[in-house]
């Protein structure tokens, strides 16, 4: 029986980021996800929504069918 695995190479929030510091986010996503870590990569509110900034994963953990990520982010787009 085999495992099923998304690979992602942006984050996408849906507006469910919940902040731990004052630059790190935690994120928890349905299924298994496999993201590239310590590379930036870009995050959006939605997959089609323009980039919102750019993260660092610093961790990621899979736990009952659902993947746990911690980022930092280190660059925000301004619309002001």
């Amino acid at each position: 029986m085999g495992m099923p695995l998304e690979l992602n190479t942006m984050i996408v929030t849906k507006g469910r980021e919940i902040r731990i510091e004052e630059n790190s986010f935690i994120l928890e996503k349905e299924g298994y996800r496999l993201y590239p870590i310590d590379i930036p990569i870009d995050v959006r509110k939605t997959i089609e929504s323009d980039t919102n900034g750019t993260a660092v994963i610093k961790k990621v953990e899979w736990k009952e069918n659902r993947t746990l990520l911690t980022y930092q982010l280190i660059s925000l787009n301004s619309t002001n």
